[in-house]
């Protein structure tokens, strides 16, 4: 349960990064949402072999070109995909490095199920081989769901709790709650945290087969990329931290029989009252976007929620596609570009709210600097 920010206790955003289907690192990811640039391409019969024509990849990316030889030989997409946002957000700036490397350093991933094609070819190999235990052994650790926070944390030094969690669009903001629990009890100094979703032959497929239009509505491009925070206490004391946004209030629910409109209101409500932030304080809102019924009601539990203001609506789904699991930390990452761009923003809210098709719904409360 999320509890209102104390000014000793107080959680706060110093610095970010992604690698997106606008490219790779935190300017990339600006100079797209800036110029609404769609990331929708064709997708080429090798070697993907997708049930999809077209869809938001992140462009040029081959994890030996970008990480090296050594280590990535079996190396999957999400895992390269999110090794690559940690080296970005660190490398960003010396102090990222300096405070959030070491013991005391946390690293908390979302994820959907973690990497659908690693986990599709180490089956496979099991049915096909000539013995069922006749596997590529490389390949087992990509099949399990922490696979990419793990090695990221290897890759650089992460020697803090190291955490996975499932949350499908939702998973951006687990993962920010989880954060705000780490630092809240003492367990790290700072949290990277975030998400990350690969695109896949495997996972092209099983969106084709599981998506119901009457229940999902018009079916998006398919997305990728991972989107990290790098969050910390508020310190006073340290005149360098460059605090972006505080985060005032996360608050996370469950949809029962597909009513996201009574959770997400709830979470909504919940995360108001405990953050005391009215609707006139709002500056911005960013939804998850998703169509059809769910959709729908999302907006609606927005509507309701920004009676008697009048915020800025972002949205970015249009431009990159569905990217899951990475939608919540992109979604964040959309409303820090905007509010650098809006001199409005600075002491105002922002509500980014998501919402997933097995039920999972959540909102944030961040207050702009």
């Amino acid at each position: 349960m999320s509890t209102t920010s104390t000014p000793v206790n107080r959680m706060v955003i110093t610095a970010w990064s992604a690698v997106s289907p606008f490219g790779t690192g935190r300017e990339a990811f600006a100079e797209g949402l800036r110029e609404r640039r769609s990331a929708e391409a064709p997708l080429a019969r090798e070697p993907w072999q997708a049930a999809a024509e077209t869809a938001c990849l992140v462009p040029d990316f081959d994890i030996r070109a970008v990480l090296g030889k050594k280590g990535t030989r079996s190396m999957d997409r999400a895992t390269g995909l999110a090794v690559t946002t940690v080296g970005r957000l660190l490398d960003d700036a010396p102090r990222n490095r300096r405070v959030a490397t070491g013991e005391n350093s946390a690293l908390v991933l979302g994820t959907t199920i973690g990497s659908v094609q690693s986990q599709m070819d180490f089956t496979r190999d099991s049915f096909t081989g000539e013995k069922p235990y006749f596997v590529d052994p490389a390949r087992f650790p990509n099949a399990v769901m922490n696979c990419a926070a793990g090695q990221s944390a290897i890759w650089h030094q992460l020697k803090g709790p190291n955490t996975t969690i499932a949350g499908g669009h939702a998973a951006g903001l687990y993962a920010l709650n989880y954060a705000r629990r780490l630092l809240n009890f003492g367990r790290a100094r700072t949290v990277l945290c975030g998400a990350v979703e690969e695109f896949s032959h495997a996972r092209s497929w099983l969106d084709r087969h599981s998506h119901d239009p009457q229940a999902d509505g018009a079916a998006q491009p398919a997305g990728e990329g991972c989107g990290l925070l790098l969050i910390e206490r508020a310190d006073p004391d340290d005149p360098d931290q460059p605090v972006l946004a505080e985060v005032l209030a996360v608050q996370m629910g469950i949809a029962l029989g597909g009513d996201v409109r009574t959770a997400l209101a709830s979470c909504v409500e919940r995360a108001g009252r405990r953050a005391e932030v009215r609707p006139e304080e709002l500056w911005a809102v960013s939804t998850s976007e998703v169509p059809g019924p769910m959709g729908e009601q999302e907006r609606a539990v927005i509507e309701a929620a920004t009676a008697g203001g009048s915020p800025r609506h972002l949205t970015q789904t249009a431009l990159l596609g569905d990217t899951v699991a990475a939608s919540a930390a992109f979604q964040v990452a959309g409303v820090l570009v905007h509010a650098e761009d809006d001199p409005s923003a600075a002491g105002r809210v922002a509500l980014v709210t998501s919402v997933d098709r097995d039920g999972a719904v959540g909102c944030a409360l961040l207050r702009l600097r």
